[in-house]
C-alpha cells in the first residue's frame, strides 16, 4: 500500500502582537501567529458586526421582500443540499414567517435528478405552486438560465449566495452575494447562512425605521434566535474563520452552550453523543454537520431541513435519528469507496512522491453524493489535489474538486475551460473546493488537462505537505486549566486554526484502542509527568516499546469522562525518533 506523505513540521509565523497583559502566555503566543493585533480583534460581541448596509445588493434585496410583505406574496426558498443550504434555508424561513409572511414553502434540489442551482427544471417545479417570489439561498449567482426561466412565467428572483461568480450574473431582480464585482462588504467569507441572516437583518432593519411592525401591532423577529443556525452552518461550510465570522460562530455557540437552541440542533447534539454545555467549533463540523450532509449526498435535504424546523423535541429527535442511520450508511458507502481509490493508486505503481501532482480518480459504480469525502480523504493522505468523480446520468460525470493551500482549483477548473473549450459542461466553486459536470467519453482528456495545469501552477514542484504548530510547551504548561482555557478561546477552524503544538516525549506506554488508535501515557522531554494522549488511526505504530523516543505534533485538550474532565494529548502525527 502506497505510503501517505511524510509532513514537514514547522512553527507558525508570529506576525502580529498583542498586550499580553491579562492573557496566559500560551495563549498571547497563539493570537499572535494568527495575525491578532490588539484586544479589538478578539472582541466576539455582537456590536462588532459588520453593518448590513455595507453589503451590496441588500437594499435591492429589501425592497423587492417589502413590497412581498406589504402585498402578502407568496414565496418560495430555495436551496442547496448540504449542511450550509439547510441551515440556510431554515433561517430564511423561520425568519419570513415570523416577520409575517403567510406563504413561505421551500424546496431543494434532489442532487440525482436536478443537480445543483436554480436551473430551468427546477423553476417549472417551483411554478407548480405559483410563487410569486423565489429567493434562492447559497446558491444562485451562476443561474442565469433558471433566472431566465422564472422571468419568463413571471416570477420574481432574488439571489443569495456566497460562491464565486462567473463572467456573467443572471438578471435578478435583486443580487446579495459579498464575492460579487465591486462589492464592498469588509469580509468575503461569509457563508450563504451568513448571506441569508445579513438580508434578514436588513429587512427588519427597513421595517423597523418604516414603523410596520408598530402598524401591524406584532413583533419584530428575535434574530439573535437563528445564530445557532448561523453558527452550524458556517462552521460546517468550512469558510474562513475572519472576525465577522468568528463573531458570528461565538455568538452561536454561546447560546447553544445556554441552551438557547431550536429543538432540531438539540436533537443534533445528542444524538452525535456531544455534551451541549461544552460545545465548540469542531463539535458542529464534525458532529452534527456530517449528519446534515448525509441527507442530501444519499436522499433528500428535506429530512435535515424539516429536524432544523421542527417545534418540538419528539420530532425533532425522530428526525435526527434518521439523519444519524444516513450518516451510517454514507460511512460504509465511504470506506468501500476509500479502499477502491487507494486500490487503483496502488496499480500505478507509483509510491507517494511519483505520483501525479493532480489526481483523477473515477469508479464506474462510486456513489454521486460521496465523492466529495472520498477526495478531501485522498486529497489529505498524499498531499495533492484531487477529483473524483461519479455517474450520473445520460453518459454524463459529476466531478468533486478538493486542493490544497497554494492551489485555487476553481482557476484551475477556468483556465482548462478557457484552454479546452466545450471539455466541461459546466463548473463552480471556491478555492479550496469546486464541483463540475463532463460528458464520460471526455475524462481521459480532461485527466490529461488537468494534470498539465496542476503541474504549470505549481511550477512542476512536489507540494510540500507542512504542518504548522505554535511550537513546543514548556512542562509547567502541561495543565487541565490552560487546556480549557485553549478550548473556548476561539472559535477556532479554517485559517483561524485550533492550537497545536509540537515536542519529544517518552512513551511510558501504549496500547491499541477501536483496532486502528493508539493510547499512550507519554512523559514530555526530560520530564517525569505521566501525561494521557491519543492517536487516532494511528494504529500501525502498535506495538511502541517502553521508553521509545516520539515527536508527537498534538491539540493540548481536556477529555471528558462521566463528568469529569482530565488532561489528554490529541496527536495528529505521530514519528518515532
Amino acid at each position: 500500500m502506497i505510503n501517505q506523505t511524510r509532513q514537514h513540521i514547522q512553527k507558525r509565523t508570529t506576525n502580529g502582537f498583542i498586550p499580553s497583559e491579562g492573557l496566559h502566555p500560551v495563549l498571547t503566543r497563539v493570537y499572535a501567529a494568527r495575525n491578532v493585533t490588539c484586544p479589538k480583534d478578539i472582541d466576539t460581541g455582537l456590536d462588532a458586526l459588520l453593518p448590513p448596509s455595507t453589503l451590496t445588493g441588500l437594499e435591492s434585496a429589501v425592497t423587492r421582500l417589502e413590497h412581498a410583505l406589504q402585498n402578502q406574496q407568496s414565496i418560495c426558498v430555495v436551496g442547496d443540499f448540504d449542511a450550509d443550504g439547510a441551515t440556510s434555508t431554515a433561517l430564511m424561513v423561520t425568519v419570513l414567517r415570523a416577520t409575517g409572511f403567510k406563504q413561505v414553502n421551500y424546496m431543494v434540489p434532489n442532487r440525482f435528478d436536478y443537480g445543483y442551482g436554480l436551473t430551468p427544471e427546477i423553476v417549472q417545479v417551483a411554478a407548480a405552486d405559483k410563487p410569486d417570489l423565489i429567493i434562492t439561498v447559497d446558491n444562485g449567482i451562476s443561474s442565469i438560465e433558471g433566472v431566465q426561466a422564472a422571468s419568463g412565467l413571471g416570477i420574481s428572483v432574488i439571489v443569495t449566495d456566497h460562491h464565486l461568480p462567473g463572467a456573467d450574473l443572471p438578471a435578478a431582480d435583486a443580487i446579495v452575494n459579498p464575492n460579487t464585482m465591486g462589492n464592498n462588504f469588509a469580509s468575503k467569507n461569509l457563508a450563504g447562512v451568513g448571506v441569508a441572516f445579513y438580508v434578514m437583518l436588513g429587512l427588519r432593519a427597513r421595517l423597523r425605521e418604516t414603523g410596520w411592525y408598530r402598524q401591524q401591532d406584532s413583533k419584530e423577529p428575535a434574530l439573535a434566535d437563528v445564530l445557532d443556525l448561523v453558527a452550524l452552518g458556517t462552521v460546517a461550510d468550512v469558510v474562513p474563520l475572519d472576525r465577522n465570522n468568528r463573531i458570528l460562530v461565538q455568538q452561536g455557540l454561546a447560546r447553544i452552550r445556554a441552551g438557547r437552541c431550536r429543538p432540531g440542533i438539540q436533537a443534533l447534539i445528542e444524538i452525535a453523543g456531544k455534551n451541549q454545555q461544552r460545545l465548540v467549533a469542531a463539535d458542529l463540523g464534525f458532529g452534527l454537520g456530517p449528519r446534515l450532509n448525509a441527507a442530501g449526498r444519499l436522499e433528500d435535504m428535506s429530512i435535515g431541513i424539516e429536524c432544523l424546523l421542527a417545534d418540538n423535541l419528539s420530532a425533532a429527535r425522530k428526525l435526527a435519528q434518521e439523519l444519524d442511520n444516513l450518516n451510517r450508511e454514507r460511512r460504509e458507502i465511504e470506506s468501500d469507496m476509500h479502499s477502491k481509490a487507494l486500490d487503483s493508486l496502488e496499480k500505478l505503481g507509483l509510491d507517494a512522491t511519483s505520483l501525479p501532482l493532480g489526481l483523477c480518480l473515477y469508479q464506474p459504480d462510486w456513489h454521486q453524493g460521496v465523492i466529495g469525502i472520498l477526495a478531501s480523504r485522498i486529497k489529505n493522505r498524499f498531499h495533492r489535489p484531487v477529483i473524483a468523480f461519479a455517474n450520473s446520468n445520460d453518459n454524463e460525470l459529476k466531478g468533486s474538486a478538493r486542493s490544497i493551500t497554494g492551489l485555487h482549483i476553481r482557476d484551475v477548473l477556468d483556465a482548462i475551460a478557457s484552454s479546452h473549450p466545450g471539455l466541461l459542461s459546466k463548473f463552480g466553486g471556491h478555492a479550496m473546493a469546486a464541483g463540475l459536470t463532463l460528458e464520460a467519453d471526455k475524462l481521459d482528456c480532461f485527466r490529461e488537462a488537468f494534470e498539465q495545469q496542476v503541474h504549470q501552477q505549481l511550477d512542476g514542484q512536489t507540494p510540500e505537505n507542512i504542518l504548522h504548530t505554535d511550537g513546543e510547551l514548556k512542562e509547567e504548561d502541561f495543565d487541565l486549566e490552560l487546556a480549557e482555557l485553549l478550548r473556548y478561546a476561539g472559535p477556532w477552524g479554517q485559517q483561524f486554526p485550533e492550537p497545536l503544538f509540537d515536542g519529544r516525549f517518552r512513551v511510558v506506554s501504549s496500547r491499541l484502542v477501536g483496532a486502528k488508535h493508539l493510547k499512550l501515557t507519554v512523559t514530555p522531554g526530560e520530564g517525569e509527568q505521566g501525561i494521557d494522549a491519543i492517536a487516532f488511526n494511528q494504529g500501525s505504530f502498535h506495538p511502541l516499546s517502553e521508553g521509545a523516543e516520539v515527536r508527537l505534533v498534538y491539540r493540548l485538550d481536556s477529555n471528558e469522562f462521566r463528568g469529569l474532565c482530565s488532561l489528554q494529548l490529541v496527536v495528529d502525527y505521530l514519528e518515532l525518533l
